[in-house]
Order: structure tokens, then sequence, then C-alpha cells
């Protein structure tokens, strides 16, 4: 489950933008630091971004950057969603988990009922992969186990989720955005998956 990417010289071709305007949004903080991404290519070094991700943010911005300043830009674009906290109705209704995870795998609510913001980015990555049909529920067990362990260590900075099976046994890794990993040939990778990714897609619901 790879996304897609796409490169530096195709996203400022396809979007009619300049080089420059691309990083001034980056320092504006409008596009995050992980979705640039630096990938070996027979040329030498080349970035890539995530495509649909940054496709809906770059027009975003350029829909909105003609009434607005970038920093009311980036007000628009990066909401206070983290002290958002909804109820497991809501969370389904809003189409957000699926009631079959919800019922499965997300039965640990607050003592008020509610779920935090991270613990619904933590279903909706489950939900995401369990979805595809690459894993089971009590594999997506496993994941939300390590999600709850590791994923604060990395204090806001982007990680990918990395899931492998070998000889029928699965396992779940938190490793460091863009990082590289090698397997020996027995091991299967299953899904690796952008955090940021997933958060953003998750705000995406909740706007």
């Amino acid at each position: 489950m790879d996304t897609e990417l796409i490169s530096k010289k195709d996203l400022l071709e396809l979007m009619n933008i300049s080089y420059g305007q691309l990083y001034r949004w980056k320092r504006k903080q409008l596009i995050p630091e992980e979705w640039f991404i630096r990938k070996s290519t027979f040329t030498g070094q080349e970035t890539f971004f995530p495509k649909a991700q940054i496709l809906s943010r770059i027009g975003k911005i350029i829909a909105m950057k003609d009434d607005l300043s970038l920093d009311e830009v980036a007000g628009k674009l990066s909401p206070l969603l983290y002290d958002l906290r909804l109820r497991r109705e809501e969370i389904i209704e809003r189409n957000i988990v699926s009631s079959l995870v919800m019922d499965r795998l997300g039965n640990r609510a607050d003592g008020d009922g509610t779920y935090s913001f991270e613990r619904m980015l933590f279903l909706f990555t489950a939900d995401k992969l369990l979805q595809t049909g690459e894993m089971n529920l009590e594999e997506g067990g496993q994941l939300l186990q390590t999600l709850q362990e590791h994923f604060s260590k990395f204090e806001g900075k982007g990680c990918d989720l990395v899931f492998i099976r070998k000889m029928g046994v699965s396992a779940f890794a938190l490793i460091s955005a863009s990082g590289e990993l090698y397997f020996e040939g027995k091991v299967k990778l299953v899904a690796r998956l952008s955090m940021t990714v997933c958060l953003e897609e998750l705000k995406t619901k909740l706007t």
C-alpha cells in the first residue's frame, strides 16, 4: 500500500506554480516538512511529494491566497483540532471510523465517553488498513498497541507505520519518515503508511 508520489518538477508544472512559491509556502508551514521526500534517482537526489495530499493542499492555498494573507491561510489549513473530542456515535456518523472497528477495537474511550484526537488517529489508521483487506482484526489490535506505545516518542515529527509479515507472523514498527528499510528475502512488506498523511486525511474529515 505505497503512497503515490509526484516529483517536484511535475508538481510545479501541473499546478503552474514557481519554485519560490513552493518554498515560501513551506517556510510559512502551509506544507508540512514531512511531505518533502528526498529520493535517489538515476539523475541524483530529487524531491517528491505524496501526490494526493500535495495537490489537494496546493489547490486550497491557491483558492485562498488572493483573499487572505499567508498567515490567515495557515490558520485555515491548520485548525486546532488536537483538543477535539468526539463520542463513538459521532465518529461513526461522520464516517471517520467504521462501526465494526469501533465495536471491535474502539472500546477504550476515556472516562467521559469521548475519544481524543490521537485515539481517533490510531483507529482511523487501523480502519484504513482493514478496509483494504491487508490486515485482520487481531493484527489491528497489534497496530493500535504499537501506536499507543511509540507514537508519542516522535514528538510531532513525521513517522511512518511499517507492517511486515514473515511466515504468517505479523509485526508493526514506527520509523522516521522517509527512512529506508531493508529486509531479508522471506519478509513481506505488507504496507507502509505515512502517519503525517493519515493525520492530514483525518483533519480533512473533521473540518
